[in-house]
């Protein structure tokens, strides 16, 4: 008895503290969910993005409507069959068939309302619509922890110009894009513009979005791939047309590089240390070849972002400051692990796994003083 007692007092304790809790619980939803945050679904800015957070709304108000009901049926219940007294048996219901009928009809009824713009809409994101030009055609394809982008090439439709983790897209234009996978599955989530689509292996997969405004759109992976997947980040930057061709233009130019000595002596550190066997410095490549195992290093200074999106090289406009980048490379040459966990060229390269080849701080500044050359 008293061991019910106590049960009973710890019971009474948190049902004490319950509101409080829930009050917590809520707002850091409600932070969550705040529509200004970079990655919230609940700001669209593109076509694909506010089909899909309608058909949310939907669901939310169906599900809440099916909760109240369910709920004000079990509060009925539990008052309408209570025990009275000790000696009183509740009146015993072995079955109503019209209720049962009632409530199995409405719900399908209502799930039949609800699947007709589900359906609608699942066939509206997949299929890219007949306006999108094939010049905007975008590749995506996903690496343990980053993505790479191909566009096509607009002198030669034969070639392929390639970058990662940073994709530009013409505002107002439908982009078709294409998703692959070269090693696990991730999964392409851009959430102010569409919702998440998996990149198989091996299974080509597609999806298509618009951004309605100019901007910049953070993307990240939604699919667990590895130990670094919440480090797998990209951003999509939406810009008039006008400015994406000469961006385009721009990108299909072999990379700057300086004549500086540091920098030519940073060249040659690129190539003996083994760099240039994992990360490509050419642009342009045939049409569906194969990519390197690392991220594609042409025009890497003119990026606002290094290492999948974890080191930040920009300024508050948008440009790209030379301090943080030269700041930002020599952190990552350094030690790369401690910025993406088990990324590939801290297992695999032979500077981080051997320590007779290890870089030397000439050979990091070498590096670095190069690699900020091409832009």
């Amino acid at each position: 008895m008293m061991r019910l007692s106590k049960t009973f007092m710890n019971f009474r304790r948190i049902m004490k503290i319950f509101p409080l809790l829930s009050l917590v619980v809520l707002s850091f939803v409600a932070m969550g969910c705040y529509p200004e945050h970079n990655q919230s679904t609940f700001d669209p800015k593109g076509p694909v993005a506010e089909a899909q957070l309608v058909i949310f709304w939907w669901i939310l108000i169906g599900g809440v409507i099916v909760t109240v009901l369910v709920e004000i049926a079990l509060i009925y219940a539990i008052f309408k069959f209570r025990r009275k007294n000790e000696d009183e048996m509740p009146k015993q219901v072995h079955g109503n068939t019209r209720l049962e009928i009632i409530w199995t009809v409405i719900p399908a009824i209502f799930l039949a309302i609800i699947m007709v713009p589900t359906i609608q809409t699942l066939f509206y994101a997949s299929e890219a619509p007949k306006s999108a030009l094939p010049q905007h055609t975008l590749e995506a394809i996903g690496h343990q922890w980053w993505f790479e982008f191909r566009y096509p090439n607009p002198e030669n439709p034969e070639e392929e110009i390639v970058t990662a983790n940073e994709v530009y897209i013409p505002v107002g234009y439908p982009i078709a894009i294409n998703l692959e996978s070269v090693d696990v599955i991730h999964s392409f989530w851009v959430p102010k513009l569409a919702g998440k689509v998996d990149m198989v292996p091996s299974e080509g997969n597609y999806m298509w979005f618009e951004a309605d405004e100019p901007g910049e759109y953070y993307g990240q992976c939604a699919e667990y791939c590895g130990e670094s997947h919440a480090n797998m980040k990209f951003k999509v930057i939406a810009v008039p047309e006008v400015d994406f061709n000469a961006w385009l233009q721009y990108q299909a130019q072999p990379a700057f590089e300086s004549g500086d000595p540091l920098a030519l002596e940073g060249a040659d550190v690129f190539k003996d240390a083994g760099c240039s066997g994992c990360h490509a410095t050419k642009t342009v490549v045939k049409k569906g070849s194969k990519g390197r195992v690392g991220p594609n290093l042409a025009h890497l200074a003119s990026r606002q972002d290094l290492a999948a999106g974890m080191l930040d090289n920009s300024n508050p406009d948008g440009s790209v400051n030379d301090s943080y980048l030269q700041k930002n490379l020599r952190i990552w040459l350094e030690d790369p692990n401690s910025i993406k966990p088990g990324n590939i060229m801290s297992a695999q390269a032979a500077v981080y796994t051997d320590e007779n080849k290890k870089l030397t701080e000439a050979q990091i500044s070498a590096l670095v003083n190069y690699l900020t050359s091409l832009k």
